[in-house]
Parts: structure tokens; sequence; C-alpha cells
């Protein structure tokens, strides 16, 4: 491995370790300076703090010819008044994508609307959501969080999906069980599948490799055989071009699903040639997490979180 790639690995590792760390995070949200400084890094990949800024910038994608999905950022909550606030506010983005008539999906953790309490809790919340989005082309889309937490979060997709199509779930190529978790997803429905953005132990995933590579290519042809619908979220161009040789996106069941403020110009250049793909917009004050997994992902990402705090000038992502 040459001197560079393994400084990038290491990065990668380090900005993962301090995305977990609360006392890091509580710092950046309590520091003013700091959090202002930070924030202008972080303006590249999330629409804004507010609601109206998320469906804005939602809607203005959604326009352009991209479908749409959208986050209200967080996780990890373990108070039961916070988590009825969250359900309240993806309540409200639903009732506004359903005033604009825009169609699209509204993401988000359960471990934000209270899995960290009781998977029944999340249970519970998750099927508020659903009530709200019924009747509409508005679906519910749950992520995927760390190893840990897979086992509560497939279990509460499971039950919900028997009382609601329109939820769809997301699998993590890197972990070794999720083989076994998408064959046993035997009802045809919607998932996403990512690489995984967290740090696991290598017992339990594959480090970013051609393997992986490979391994998420499979999962892919997998679903597809099995009936689902099937969002392919990745910026990686090994992966790209397999999934355009293979003609998987001119199959109705699959699309390419990019990150808002990830690579643009090529969401624009695969969408120009007719191809679908969904952007992915996140908002909300929890941004710290997810600045640092995107500059993980990519830790040349880096230099550009340097450049955009540095110039202090509002980003603009060119879709």
């Amino acid at each position: 491995m040459n001197e560079h790639l393994k400084l990038e690995q290491q990065l990668t590792t380090a900005l993962k370790s301090i995305a977990r760390r609360r006392d890091l995070k509580d710092y950046v949200e309590q520091n003013p300076q700091v959090n202002r400084i930070l924030r202008q890094a972080a303006l590249r990949y999330i629409a804004g703090d507010s609601l109206q800024e998320g469906l804005e910038t939602g809607e203005k994608i959604w326009r352009k010819g991209y479908s749409l999905s959208i986050e209200y950022i967080g996780e990890n909550t373990s108070d039961a008044i916070q988590c009825e606030q969250a359900v309240a506010e993806m309540i409200a983005l639903i009732q506004g994508l359903k005033q604009s008539g825009v169609p699209g999906r509204v993401s988000f953790d359960l471990s934000h609307i209270g899995l960290m309490i009781s998977p029944s809790l999340a249970y519970s919340n998750l099927m508020e959501m659903a009530k709200q989005a019924e009747g509409t082309n508005i679906e519910l889309f749950i992520s995927m969080e760390e190893s840990g937490k897979t086992e509560g979060i497939l279990s509460v997709y499971k039950r919900a999906a028997t009382e609601c199509s329109s939820i769809g779930i997301t699998l993590q190529a890197h972990l070794t069980r999720t083989p076994e978790d998408l064959a046993a997803l035997t009802s045809p429905g919607r998932i996403r599948i990512v690489k995984g953005a967290y740090q696991e132990s290598v017992y339990l995933s594959i480090v970013r490799s051609p393997e992986l590579n490979e391994r998420y290519l499979e999962l892919v042809e997998a679903a597809i055989r099995q009936g689902h619908q099937v969002s392919i979220a990745t910026h990686d161009d090994v992966i790209i071009n397999a999934v355009l040789e293979r003609g998987w996106l001119t199959n109705s069941q699959a699309e390419l699903e990019m990150l808002y403020g990830i690579r643009p110009d090529l969401a624009n250049r695969i969408r120009s040639e007719g191809n679908p793909i969904r952007i992915y917009v996140p908002y909300g004050h929890e941004w710290y997490l997810y600045l640092c997994h995107r500059i993980a992902e990519y830790p040349p990402n880096l230099y550009q979180a340097v450049i955009d705090i540095v110039s202090g000038k509002g980003v603009d992502n060119n879709y």
C-alpha cells in the first residue's frame, strides 16, 4: 500500500472515531464560533437548518428532473419528548411535501424516533408517520445504523412493512450478515443498498476494497432478482460503471441514489443520459456527524471543507 493511500485510510478511521464522540459533538454545538466555522463546510452537504430550507431545496432538486429523498437529520435520541419533537417535525415534512405536490421519500433513523428507548416506541411513532403519508406519493425510508442496532431496526421494519407497503429499508453492503438479511426479506419491497459509513469490527464487516465492491454488486443483483425496488446508493465510479454496463438502470426496479452536494456534475451527466437518479437531501441542526461521515467516506472532501470554511462564500452545488 502506498503512503498516500495509507494516510487516507488512517484519516477515514480517525474521522469515523471522532464522529461518535459525544463530547466533541456537544462542544461543536455549544461553541458558537466553532459551530459557525464548521457549519460553513456542512452547508455543501445539507440544505440548511430549517424545514422550509429542506423543502425549498428538495423542490428545486425535483424540478431539475431528479427523484427526491429528504431527511431531517438526527439519531440516538434517548429522551421521549425529543423523540416526539422529531416525529412532529417529520410529520410537518410529510405535510409540506403533500402541499407542494412534490413526490419523494422521507428518510430517517429509527434511533431518532424512539429505538433507543424501546422498539415498540419506534414502531408506534413510525406507524403514526405512515398514517400521515397514507394515500400520497410519499414513501418512508428507514436508514441503517451501527451493526449493534441492525437486528432491532430490521425487526421494527418487518413488523411495520406488514402494515404499510410504502416503507423501505436500507442495507449496508460492508456488514458480513447482509446477504442473509436480504434473503430474509421475502416480500418484495423498497430497498436502498449502501456500502456503510460506520466504523465496524473486522469480524463483522468487509473493509473498503474490490471485495466490498463485488459484494455490493452481488447484493444489488440479488435484490433485483428477488423483485425489490432498489436504490443503488453510491458515488463509486467502479460500481456506477458496472451498474451502467449491466443495464440495471434501464430496469424500472432500479435507480441510482446520490447524496446532495457529492459529485453533482456526475449526477447531472448520468441523468442527462436518461438514467433515473434520486438525490438525498438532509437538513437540520444535527449536521456534525453527517459532515464527519461525508469527509470520512472520501478524504479529499477535507480539502473542499477547508476551502469552504476559509472562503466564507455560499455554496452552489450546480444541480
